[in-house]
């Protein structure tokens, strides 16, 4: 079997998150966790999400990080894809779409769930009458109409008004679309409609719980649905502003009001709020602890190399490769990948088991020669990765580094800001815990021989 170039260029962009419902991803997905978790024969998180939603009556809440790039979205994903499988209707919103994630506040959160829920009902052909909450939003429409004008659409048309045949559903998902596109860019429309729904965050939760979903879940039951499940990608994502701690204050001082609503939800968080004091109080708002996708396992503590992360990881790559080929039979076709089974090693070991990160790598080779990667190629990519990385550190995050690769440890809020928010230094987990490690590309620098 030849590789064919085009494509597998196109498989290995980094930006491409894979959707399971997708047969051609489906082929291209890994399950990491016995390189990620404590023990081989461990669940992954993902199975302890759905173990939780499916073991449940009508609702749970649930939270899910790890490092941006680390693959939240491919799993959670899958677990749409699994959760489906089983009857349920699976809402996945990327809030980021919807949301300016430098000012966040709660009644956002709710709007934009209220939205895609709205849609994903509409798209299933349940049509519901909430017409109090739709009279909330033709106000909310109200207190902005002298400040929101939709550049080249004129005013915003009335709720009632959006189409004759319009369901509930739809002029729902249309006020609320109307109104965040102005909101994500006007820092003012966002402060006015805050002024006026912030106030009344319990009564929104129980118009939605009253009249979106809780007949949802009765619909649903009365087509054979398990329930309806929200996963909301993205909120990790979240920054702090010089005012406002925004990861604390949406998940731990008004948490309580984002685990009122009427279904099984499951919220990325930032992973930072892992590292702070506000931990035990998360835990406690939640009544869960948040679940944390480490790193995939190319090194153990001892600096010895993980053949199982490394096998895992190389798979990755060939099965963008040769996906309609099975996992064994793919191997023997690696020499059209690389020139040597070393180079495909190095760039296992040196992404550091950050599966975004090997993809930047591998999508860099990629731009400049079509397989097989010959090892200088890779090297001069990685080279142009190490230089970015260095010119960025300042000499106090050198002393932070040279301690991390001493200890293997990260401590506090500070650490987690300039440590692992940089990608410097990456989370791994095994039968003895949670462990850090250096960036491998960093650990080659002269700035850290010994």
């Amino acid at each position: 079997m030849d590789l064919d170039p085009i494509r597998f260029f196109k498989a290995c962009n980094p930006n491409k998150t894979l959707i399971s419902s997708n047969e051609t991803d489906r082929q291209y997905y890994i399950d990491f966790t016995p390189a990620r978790s404590s023990r081989p024969t461990a669940v992954s998180l993902i199975d302890e999400l759905y173990r939780t939603i499916t073991r449940s009556d009508d609702r749970s809440h649930q939270l899910f990080t790890g490092h941006i790039g680390c693959g939240k979205s491919t799993e959670l994903r899958k677990l749409q894809y699994d959760l489906e499988q089983q009857g349920f209707q699976v809402v996945y919103l990327d809030s980021s779409e919807d949301l300016n994630m430098t000012d966040v506040d709660v009644s956002d959160i709710l709007l934009t769930i209220a939205r895609q829920v709205s849609k994903s009902l509409d798209a299933a052909q349940i049509s519901l009458n909430p017409t109090r909450f739709q009279r909330v939003l033709q106000k909310a429409r109200n207190v902005l109409q002298s400040e929101v004008s939709l550049t080249g659409e004129g005013k915003i048309p009335e709720m009632g008004t959006v189409s004759a045949s319009t369901s509930g559903e739809a002029a729902i998902d249309f006020g609320i679309a109307k109104l965040s596109a102005q909101l994500k860019s006007s820092p003012d429309a966002r402060a006015r409609l805050r002024q006026y729904l912030e106030p009344q965050t319990d009564n929104l939760i129980e118009l939605i719980n009253q009249e979106l979903l809780e007949p949802a879940y009765k619909a649903l039951q009365s087509r054979g649905k398990q329930g309806l499940v929200v996963l909301v990608d993205s909120l990790d994502r979240l920054e702090n502003t010089r005012d406002r701690n925004q990861a604390e204050y949406i998940f731990v001082t008004r948490g309580e009001k984002l685990r009122q609503f009427s279904c099984h939800v499951v919220y990325t968080i930032p992973l930072v709020l892992t590292f702070s004091n506000s931990i035990a109080p998360l835990r406690d708002r939640f009544g869960v602890d948040p679940k944390v996708l480490p790193m995939v396992r190319v090194q153990r503590r001892n600096g010895t190399f993980c053949d199982e992360g490394i096998t895992l990881l190389r798979q990755m790559i060939l099965a963008r490769a040769f996906p309609d080929l099975p996992d064994a039979e793919r191997l023997q076709f690696l020499n059209q990948v690389f020139d040597h089974a070393t180079t495909g090693d190095r760039l296992c070991v040196v992404s550091g088991g950050h599966v975004r990160n090997l993809l930047v790598l591998l999508y860099g080779c990629l731009q400049k020669q079509d397989p097989p990667i010959d090892r200088d190629t890779l090297e001069e990519v990685i080279a142009v990765q190490r230089d970015s990385l260095v010119r960025a550190i300042s000499a106090q995050e050198w002393d932070l580094i040279r301690q991390v690769k001493a200890q293997k440890a990260v401590v506090g809020e500070e650490g987690y800001q300039t440590l692992l928010r940089s990608l410097f230094v990456f989370e791994y987990r095994d039968q003895d815990g949670t462990w850090f490690g250096l960036n491998p590309i960093l650990a080659e620098v002269k700035q850290l021989a010994d």
